[in-house]
C-alpha cells in the first residue's frame, strides 16, 4: 500500500524542480535577450564600425606636389602618374614565401629580390614595406590578377615628380627623394602628411618651398572581401594639390648656357639690370636629377660624385673664385668716387712694378708704355691698377666693392649652400688672422688677386647696378606678380657722382669695341647686340720665375693649373637691359675663353627681350 505522504513528497519535489528548470529558462532566455538587444541596439555603432574596418579599408594617398613653371609658362619641374606596390607586414603570415611569389609574379632580377629582403631588414614590423615604386603597366596589372593570394601586398596608384629639362635646372630646382628621419623631424607639415612613399625636396628651390608645394593628402576607401581584395570603391576624397610656383628664369636661355658650358666646368648667369629678375643661371657640369626620384643606382651615383669636374657643386652661388681684372671697373670706381685720381690720371706700364723689395707684373711683359684709366681699362694694365689700388687703400675699395653686392648673400634665403665670398679689408685681417695689413697685399687685391673671392652671381650683380648707372637692385628668381614701378628714382643710388658710373660704362665699352681692347675680337657691329665688358684671368697658382721664361700656352699647362677664364657684360650699350657673368674653371685667358660666350649668349638673349617684356605686360593686365 502506498503511503500518501510518500506521494505527496515526490510530487512536491517534481514540481519544485520543475520550477527550477523553467525559472532557469527564463533566466537564460532573458540573458539572452538582454545581450542580444545590447549588441544590437546599445553597442550597434561599436560594432558597426568593427565591422567596417574589417570591410573597409582607407588609403592616405601621397599629396599632389606644386609645380614649378619658367617665366613663360614652360613647365620644369612637374607631376607623374606612377604604379607602386606596398606590403603591410603585420598581415603576412610567411614573407619568404609571399616574396618568392612576388619576385615570380613581377619578374624581378635576383638584384631586385635582394634589394626587397634589405628593405625588410630595415624596416620597421609596423612600417609599411614598398616593394617597388615604379612598377611597369604589365607588373601593376599581373598583381592585381594576383592580389585575393598575395596577402597584406597592396597595389597603389601615386604621383612621382619628373623633370622634363633634365639636367638643365638642376641647380636651382633642385630635386625630391623619400622622406627620411630628418625631414620628419625637421619639418611639421612632412610628419603630418607623411605616408609611405612620400617624396620631399632634398635640394634647391624644392626644398626651400617644401611647405608651399606639399598640398594635402587625398583619401580612398574601398570595400574588400574575406581575403582582403578590393570589391568596390566606396569613397574618394581629393586632397589639394600644392602652390605652383613660377620661376623668371627663360627655358631658352638657359638650355644655351647649357650648351655653351658643355664639357666645362663653370658658370653662366644672365640678370635684368632694372628688375633684378635672373634670366639664366647654370652651373656645369649638372646631373639628371630624375636619377634620384627612385633611388640612385651606385654606378650613377659613383660617376656623378667622382666627376673632378664636380657636378655636385652650384659653381654660381657656391664657388668662390678671385674675380681677376673683373674687379677692375669696381677699383677704377672706387678710385673716382673717393677723389683718388681723375679720368686724366696716367702711369707709365713697364712690364712691372717694384715695391719694397717685392716685384708686382703686369701681363703683358714688355708692358703697355704711358696709360690713362680708359687705356688701362681697355687694355686691362695691371701696373695701372696696381698704383690706384696702392693710392686707394684696401679699406675704401672695401666700402665701394661691398656696395655693389660683393662679399655678401645674394639669394640666401632661397639656396642654404650659397657663400658669401669674401672681400677683404685691413680689419678683417686682423681679426680673422691676427696680422696686419700689408701694402702688397692692397696692390694684388686691386688687380682681384689675393684673398678677395666672389661667386659669379655677385660679379653678375655687380655688372648690373653699374649698368643701371649706379642703383641698388634686388635680385630674384621666382616671379612676383606685384606691379612693379621700376623707375630708377625709386632705387637706392651706390654712387657718389653719377659721372662717375657714366664714365666706367664707356670704358667697359671701349675694352670690347676699340681696338687693343682684350675681348675686342668678341665685338658685336651691329648697335642692337653691341655690349659692355671687362674680361678677367684669375690665377689658381702662384707663376714663378720659371713659368713666366716658359710661358707656356695654356693647352701645355695641367688642367688643373690653368687659370680661370671670367667676363662680365652688360648690354644693350645704347639702352642697357642685361648684365651677365662667365667663368670657365681652369679655362685660360678670360679674352679667348670667355668673352666669345657672351657674344652669342647677348644675341640670344636680346632678340628674346620684346616677347619677354610683352609677355610682362600681359601678365600685370591679367592679376
Amino acid at each position: 500500500m502506498i503511503n500518501k505522504d510518500s506521494s505527496f513528497q515526490k510530487l512536491h519535489n517534481i514540481n519544485r524542480r520543475m520550477f527550477i528548470i523553467v525559472a532557469a529558462k527564463v533566466v537564460v532566455f532573458t540573458g539572452i535577450v538582454g545581450r542580444l538587444f545590447t549588441l544590437q541596439i546599445n553597442e550597434s555603432k561599436k560594432y558597426l564600425t568593427l565591422s567596417d574596418k574589417n570591410r573597409i579599408r582607407e588609403w592616405k594617398l601621397p599629396p599632389e606636389r606644386g609645380e614649378f613653371y619658367d617665366y613663360f609658362g614652360k613647365l620644369i619641374a612637374g607631376n607623374q602618374k606612377v604604379y607602386q606596390l606596398h606590403l603591410d607586414p603585420e598581415q603576412v603570415e610567411d614573407f619568404k614565401t609571399l616574396s618568392t611569389r612576388l619576385k615570380n609574379i613581377l619578374e624581378l632580377s635576383d638584384d631586385e629580390f635582394s634589394t626587397i629582403l634589405k628593405k625588410k631588414n630595415e624596416t620597421k614590423p609596423w612600417e609599411t614595406l614598398i616593394i617597388s615604386e615604379n612598377l611597369s603597366w604589365k607588373q601593376f596589372a599581373k598583381v592585381n590578377n594576383y592580389l585575393h593570394e598575395l596577402s597584406g601586398v597592396k597595389p597603389v596608384l601615386s604621383i612621382s615628380r619628373y623633370y622634363p629639362y633634365k639636367e638643365n635646372l638642376t641647380h636651382i630646382i633642385g630635386y625630391v627623394n623619400q622622406a627620411n628621419t630628418d625631414d620628419l623631424e625637421n619639418n611639421e607639415q612632412i610628419k603630418n602628411k607623411f605616408v609611405p612613399g612620400l617624396k620631399v625636396g632634398k635640394t634647391g628651390l624644392e626644398k626651400t618651398f617644401e611647405n608651399e608645394l606639399i598640398g594635402t593628402n587625398s583619401i580612398q576607401r574601398y570595400e574588400v572581401n574575406a581575403y582582403g581584395k578590393r570589391i568596390s570603391q566606396l569613397e574618394f576624397q581629393k586632397g589639394d594639390k600644392g602652390k605652383n610656383i613660377k620661376l623668371t628664369i627663360d627655358t631658352d636661355i638657359q638650355n644655351l648656357c647649357n650648351q655653351l658650358l658643355a664639357n666645362k666646368a663653370g658658370s653662366i648667369s644672365v640678370m635684368n639690370i632694372f628688375s633684378g629678375e635672373i634670366i639664366a643661371m647654370h652651373s656645369s657640369p649638372s646631373f639628371d636629377p630624375n636619377l634620384f626620384l627612385f633611388g640612385i643606382n651606385q654606378d650613377d651615383w659613383q660617376l656623378i660624385r667622382n666627376n673632378p669636374l664636380k657636378p655636385l657643386v652650384n659653381k654660381t652661388i657656391s664657388g668662390q673664385y678671385s674675380p681677376g681684372s673683373t674687379i677692375k671697373p669696381i677699383v677704377a670706381l672706387s678710385a673716382l668716387e673717393n677723389n683718388v685720381i681723375d679720368k686724366n690720371f696716367k702711369v707709365f706700364c713697364k712690364g712691372k712694378i717694384e715695391s719694397y723689395g717685392q716685384t708686382y707684373h703686369c701681363w703683358k711683359k714688355e708692358g703697355h708704355g704711358s696709360v690713362d684709366l680708359k687705356e688701362a681699362m681697355k687694355q686691362s694694365c695691371d701696373t695701372y691698377f696696381y698704383e690706384i689700388s696702392r693710392l686707394l687703400g684696401v679699406d675704401r675699395l672695401s666700402v665701394t666693392a661691398k656696395k655693389f653686392g660683393l662679399g655678401n648673400k645674394i639669394l640666401e634665403s632661397l639656396f642654404n649652400n650659397e657663400q658669401s665670398g669674401l672681400i677683404p679689408s685691413t680689419q678683417w685681417k686682423k681679426n680673422s688672422l691676427g696680422k696686419n695689413w700689408l701694402l702688397g697685399e692692397t696692390m694684388i687685391t686691386g688687380i682681384g688677386q689675393g684673398y678677395i673671392q666672389t661667386t659669379p652671381l655677385q660679379l653678375c650683380l655687380m655688372t648690373a647696378q653699374i649698368a643701371n648707372g649706379g642703383y641698388k637692385i634686388k635680385p630674384k628668381i621666382v616671379v612676383n606678380t606685384d606691379k612693379q614701378n621700376l623707375s630708377l628714382e625709386n632705387f637706392e643710388p651706390l654712387y657718389k657722382n653719377q659721372k662717375n658710373i657714366k664714365f666706367i660704362q664707356e670704358i667697359m665699352f671701349s675694352s670690347v669695341n676699340e681696338i687693343r681692347g682684350t675681348s675686342y675680337s668678341s665685338r658685336i657691329n651691329d648697335t642692337k647686340y653691341q655690349f659692355a665688358g671687362k674680361t678677367g684671368t684669375a690665377q689658381v697658382k702662384r707663376i714663378t720665375k720659371l713659368d713666366r721664361e716658359l710661358d707656356l700656352d695654356t693647352a701645355e699647362i695641367p688642367y688643373e693649373e690653368r687659370d680661370h677664364a671670367l667676363y662680365i657684360a652688360f648690354g644693350p650699350y645704347k639702352s642697357p637691359q642685361y648684365a651677365m657673368s662667365i667663368i670657365i674653371e681652369h679655362g685660360g685667358s678670360g679674352s679667348s675663353a670667355a668673352a666669345p660666350l657672351a657674344k652669342e649668349l647677348f644675341k640670344a638673349v636680346i632678340d628674346k627681350h620684346e616677347m619677354r617684356e610683352k609677355f610682362k605686360e600681359k601678365n600685370h593686365l591679367d592679376i
